[in-house]
């Protein structure tokens, strides 16, 4: 796993993504954004869901095109004995397999830990589920929004007197897919050092719990609650979204105490440092009201452009509320490069985030979006040394 200057870090690791919709891929899609060999297992009649989620273009489905990025794809029925054994196959040649099928379904096929490892004994195995491999849930069907409600997000989230909300887009799988490929290069590191494999349990109810802080320690040490609080913050204020004269939003932060001070006296209102409730984040929370008021009042009179303009020149902290629209042509992200265009034989140009972060030496890349189901099958049972006549006969078995 040594990289030479300019190569992609990842280089001659081969990832199988067993995985589907959408913690498991997602961490298949980061590792293979710098350089690792992804080849994505899909069944011949049930394939990713993904490909199916959310809006399509001339019946291709868009979110796919971004998560099944740098990936190889074939088809494999694991289920069948040919499937089973080219899959042993496959694992004996690769690093990494991630699954996140219901615990005991790889071990119903024969293809358990026990099989992968004594296949390959250098191979790490991410098994990535909803509640983790035991425990008296683990059996249930695990989704994403069910970490989102049972980790406490979704019980913090809202205005005080609104029901609990769950976010519209996948949080909690997206965060246990970064927190994957973060375990699965901590066990490849580990391998560096043991000579052997391991397996990884991820349970998407996990990482988000991590994210939203200290709760449990408050709640250990103080039997604190963190009630919903809508915008606003219980640690700093003036903290909130405030309407510009223009019809716009605008989010303030105000989390360092000059800061705070700088924007009460680019409102007007100077007077407010003085209070002595203003020394500390917290007591300035408690008074959030008269804070919004003074705020919201000044920016409220200003079109957003105004606003931003003297945010910056005060120097406080300001940002304006965009979709995906002003997201496209934002100025900072087209500095960082954060989307780019991929060429695609399907669609033609697309515009997607780029890859996560950048490297000095060793950028990431995105060499092509996700392809169609099974496009790469014959190629990569080629290369496994499968001859045309192997590859018929798992034709006519339905394992292909």
């Amino acid at each position: 796993m040594t990289a030479h200057p300019g190569q992609a870090p990842l280089t001659g690791l081969r990832v199988l993504d067993l995985a589907t919709l959408f913690a498991g891929p997602l961490a298949a899609t980061m590792l293979g954004d710098f350089g690792a060999e992804v080849i994505k297992i899909e069944h011949p009649a049930k394939p990713d869901p993904s490909r199916g989620h959310g809006p399509s273009k001339d019946g291709v489905g868009l979110w796919w095109k971004l998560l099944g990025r740098n990936k190889r794809t074939i088809t494999l029925d694991l289920s069948k004995p040919g499937g089973r054994e080219t899959l042993l196959r496959l694992a004996a040649t690769a690093d990494v397999v991630i699954e996140n099928f219901r615990p005991g379904t790889l071990e119903r096929w024969d293809l358990g830990w026990e099989e992968l490892s004594a296949a390959n004994p250098r191979l790490v195995l991410a098994r990535v589920t909803g509640f983790g491999q035991f425990g008296p849930y683990a059996h249930r069907p695990g989704f994403g929004t069910l970490a989102e409600a049972m980790s406490g997000f979704a019980a913090i989230t809202g205005e005080p007197d609104a029901p609990p909300t769950l976010p519209p887009f996948g949080l909690a799988d997206s965060i246990a897919g970064l927190a994957t490929a973060y375990a699965v290069m901590t066990a490849l590191t580990a391998r560096e050092r043991t000579g052997e494999g391991q397996v990884v349990d991820m349970a998407i109810i996990e990482p988000i719990l991590t994210v939203l802080g200290p709760q449990p320690l408050w709640y250990d040490q103080l039997g604190h609650v963190q009630p919903r609080t809508g915008n606003r913050s219980a640690n700093n204020a003036p903290r909130n979204t405030y309407r510009t004269a223009d019809g716009s939003w605008v989010a303030v932060s105000t989390s360092a105490q000059s800061i705070a001070e700088r924007l009460m006296r680019l409102v007007g209102r100077p007077e407010l440092i003085d209070e002595p409730w203003f020394a500390t984040g917290a007591d300035r929370a408690r008074h959030a009201d008269v804070l919004d008021e003074a705020v919201g009042t000044w920016i409220a009179g200003r079109t957003r452009a105004e606003v931003l303009g003297a945010f910056e020149k005060a120097e406080a902290a300001v940002a304006p509320i965009q979709d995906v629209r002003d997201v496209m042509t934002d100025p900072q992200y087209e500095a960082l490069g954060t989307l780019t265009t991929v060429d695609d034989p399907e669609l033609g140009p697309l515009r997607m985030q780029n890859v996560l972060f950048r490297l000095s030496s060793t950028p990431g890349a995105i060499h092509w979006a996700g392809r169609p189901h099974g496009a790469d099958t014959e190629t990569v049972l080629t290369e496994l040394g499968l001859t045309e006549g192997e590859i018929d006969t798992l034709r006519s078995e339905g394992a292909l």
